[in-house]
């Protein structure tokens, strides 16, 4: 009973409430999150930076890797996810819960099987994810500890993505604050405190991410979501789960285009030794610090957009899509001006080294200039995602995570060298923009005028 009735006032509260407010108050622990998770990336890259540009390398080089350790997660917590949105929009609680328990335990045995895979085969791994001869023992190092919490990674990112869904972004932000907090805390005392090096700052990110995930699983099990997890709720439907999959599809392809986006970035860059490696390594956590925030509120359109959309509250649909794009677009301008014009001490504060300043100066302040093509990608890339139009989200996150990237990457290493590669994000960011704009025109064109009449809606 009590479970029924928290399903109304959850209803009432993701149908009802008027649109900036509910967005911007799912918003808000959904950007806190992204931002401490990309603090502490930015602490492990700033304390291993003081190692040297080898270990700083290795940063980047298992960063591709996380990517896949991601995209596996995101695949089904997003899957699950948009599926329980709509299905709670419907007030179906019994088969969102369904839903949520089969996408969970199998990201985790996928979590335990990736980790497997990588022990037996890490020597060729760590080369294949670009790693030079200098970078790669730092890089075997970091990645062993990393595949350890492997599966409570995976299953996280499901966990957190089923709380953002069910409209409670402000529960996953306490696991993942409070696992980052651990990770912040950790990285100066494992590595200088007990003198373990590289070891010591990947020891702290496992530690962290077990821990988040602990918390973050306590939610369910302790009655605070709409949704139950339980082995009995599994769903053994090659069907069910083909469709958690595919609806979850372009996260994959996002999280893994752009693992291998970086993995050749690595490869391209390290043609120009440690230095470049280290400074492309550099800005890429810093632009994507950057765009975690219109990422943020992108997320928390998301449940408001698939719990709309399965209510048949049409409306709310379109007004939630322009206010996000709306609010991301201007926050993102005003941040990328900042970080603009400091870019050159940014890159300094995680290696004080004159050519990796240089080198990713240069490349930070052109992704600056081209990140206002962003928002408005991300945004109808999450509404077509969120309503279930699988196909239209997986052709543009294709296009903005790889498909775009990496041939142009290609293409101007080949024609420009080191400053063809510190060209080529941006000019992709540019590029995905007009698919973007078509799919958004052919979603809205069939989107019915009218709002569905809903019955019991408390």
């Amino acid at each position: 009973m009590a479970n029924k009735t928290s399903s109304k006032a959850q209803y009432r509260k993701m149908t009802r409430t008027p649109i900036p407010t509910l967005i911007i108050g799912l918003s808000i622990p959904t950007i806190l999150s992204m931002l401490i998770t990309n603090v502490y990336n930015l602490a492990d890259t700033a304390f291993v930076g003081r190692l040297g540009n080898s270990a700083s390398g290795a940063v980047g080089v298992v960063f591709g890797f996380m990517a896949i350790i991601q995209a596996v997660g995101f695949m089904f917590g997003q899957g699950s996810g948009s599926i329980l949105s709509r299905l709670l929009g419907q007030q179906n609680a019994e088969e969102a819960s369904r839903t949520a328990s089969t996408g969970f335990f199998f990201a985790l045995l996928s979590g335990l099987l990736i980790a497997v895979g990588a022990y037996i085969w890490l020597d060729p791994l760590v080369m294949m994810l670009g790693s030079t001869v200098t970078i790669a023992p730092f890089a075997k190092t970091y990645i062993s500890y990393i595949l350890a919490a492997a599966p409570f990674m995976t299953a996280s990112f499901v966990l957190n993505n089923l709380l953002r869904y069910e409209g409670k972004a402000a529960l996953g932000m306490i696991g993942l604050m409070i696992g980052g907090g651990l990770n912040i805390l950790g990285d100066p005392v494992f590595m200088f405190g007990f003198r373990m090096g590289i070891a010591g700052a990947v020891l702290a990110t496992a530690l962290s991410q077990t821990v988040s995930f602990c918390i973050l699983l306590s939610m369910f099990l302790r009655g605070k979501t709409v949704c139950r997890l339980s082995v009995r709720n599994i769903v053994w439907d090659l069907r069910f789960l083909f469709n958690i999959m595919a609806t979850g599809l372009p996260s994959l392809l996002r999280q893994g285009l752009g693992s291998l986006a970086t993995v050749i970035l690595n490869s391209q860059s390290a043609v120009y030794g440690d230095e470049a490696v280290a400074a492309m390594s550099i800005v890429s956590r810093i632009v994507f610090f950057v765009f975690s925030v219109a990422l943020g509120i992108g997320q928390g359109f998301q449940p408001v957009s698939g719990f709309n959309y399965g209510a048949g509250k049409y409306s709310r649909v379109r007004q939630g899509f322009w206010f996000t794009f709306l609010l991301g677009e201007g926050l993102m301008l005003i941040i990328a001006a900042v970080v603009f014009f400091a870019s050159g001490r940014l890159i300094g504060v995680f290696r004080d080294d004159p050519a990796v300043i240089v080198i990713g100066t240069r490349a930070l302040r052109l992704q600056c200039a081209a990140l206002a093509f962003l928002p408005f990608c991300m945004v109808v890339e999450m509404l077509l995602q969120s309503t279930g139009r699988r196909v239209g989200a997986a052709v543009l996150s294709s296009l903005r995570s790889g498909l775009c990237f990496i041939p142009t990457l290609l293409i101007l290493a080949k024609l420009r060298g080191l400053a063809g590669i510190q060209e080529a994000q941006p000019l992709a960011y540019i590029l995905a923009f007009l698919p973007s704009a078509a799919f958004c025109r052919w979603f809205f064109a069939g989107l019915p005028k009218e709002d569905t009449p809903t019955e019991a809606q408390g």
